[in-house]
């Protein structure tokens, strides 16, 4: 019987998958500060484990990572449309205890924007050599790699809301994607998140905008300031993280994140800042922040819960202007036995 454990995102990494804004995507109007933001995370990330970068521009970003270490980058020339890499970028597991990359469908969070070409980048990645193990092909349905968190032992976490969603794989039922969840992942319990949203958010509710897991089994969420639209449903959110259980029956620990200050675009509508949307690195833990106070309680919070890793801020007030932050900009690619830290 094959055994298949879908891996935790604290566990090692070989590098982080991004891809480059370009003027050929919704950045087009605000390309500099989005690359700013880009300069930093690739600084952040190169400091722990290499960085791979897709981009249709490979000399641009070549010449925009110039001060930092070439080794611990690899740039890959992959046409893109857009740059949240979480959700199309492959997942790992483990088979047999030998890491494996699995590629699902991407549809741009039902059908909402273009995705012909970053619903193949896994598949160019892998046409060019530039993935660390097999990539197995899992087309025949549609998940984001943002809405769903596992903990590393058997228990998948998402949302309803998103899951379920009848713009993504709609003729099956909740079972049925339990089943899915389990065949393909090894997931032994899957927990749905019934309640909460993030202002601005148009993914359907993704798992990592609201409710992470940390190790230990602690559950980490977003909360809302009283008076605020999300207030009661995050609230809701958070009653019933606390009644979840492990696949072994274990409860975990919930601890809840601050709100940051409102952030709203041009047209006064709010945009889903919220630092839940973490990265995990193999030394760090990277934090969206937002210039306001909470940002340095949101950082020792995820100090303590990550006392192993320094935790460092990231300015996302350019990032979270196309509604996604640091996690759904990225995703880590697993270690190989085989593999030297530093190489790739």
């Amino acid at each position: 019987m094959t055994n298949i454990r879908f891996r935790a995102e604290w566990e090692p990494q070989s590098a982080i998958l991004v891809a480059w804004p370009h003027a050929g995507t919704d950045w087009a109007m605000m390309l500099d500060r989005v690359q700013h933001c880009y300069r930093e995370l690739a600084h952040a990330i190169t400091r722990d484990e290499h960085l791979v970068v897709v981009t249709p521009e490979p000399e641009t970003v070549r010449t925009a990572l110039a001060h930092l270490d070439a080794n611990r980058i690899s740039i890959y020339q992959v046409p893109t449309n857009d740059t949240w890499t979480r959700d199309y970028g492959p997942l790992a597991v483990d088979v047999d205890g030998q890491p494996r990359l699995l590629d699902f469908t991407f549809n741009a969070w039902g059908m909402k924007f273009a995705a012909d070409r970053d619903n193949l980048v896994s598949e160019r990645l892998q046409q060019l050599a530039a993935l660390p193990c097999q990539l197995d092909n899992h087309r025949d349905m549609v998940l984001e790699g943002g809405s769903i968190e596992t903990d590393g032992r058997g228990t998948i976490m998402t949302t309803a809301a998103c899951l379920l969603s009848p713009n993504r794989n709609a003729t099956w039922s909740r079972h049925r994607i339990e089943q899915e969840l389990n065949r393909r992942l090894g997931a032994q319990k899957v927990l749905w998140v019934e309640h909460g949203f993030i202002p601005g958010d148009d993914t359907d509710c993704h798992i990592d905008t609201m409710a992470r897991f940390a190790p230990g089994n602690v559950i980490v969420h977003a909360t809302a300031r009283p008076g605020d639209a999300e207030c009661e449903a995050l609230q809701r959110m958070a009653e019933q993280l606390r009644t979840f259980t492990d696949a072994y029956g274990h409860p975990y620990r919930v601890v809840p994140l601050p709100a940051p200050e409102p952030i709203v675009d041009d047209e006064g509508n709010r945009i889903p800042a919220t630092y839940a949307n973490f990265l995990i690195t193999n030394a760090s833990v990277l934090v969206p922040i937002y210039g306001c106070p909470q940002d340095y309680e949101a950082s020792v919070i995820l100090q303590d819960l990550f006392p192993g890793r320094r935790v460092l801020g990231i300015d996302c007030r350019a990032l979270i202007e196309q509604h996604g932050s640091l996690h759904c900009a990225t995703m880590q690619l697993p270690a190989l036995q085989a593999l030297e830290k530093d190489t790739y």
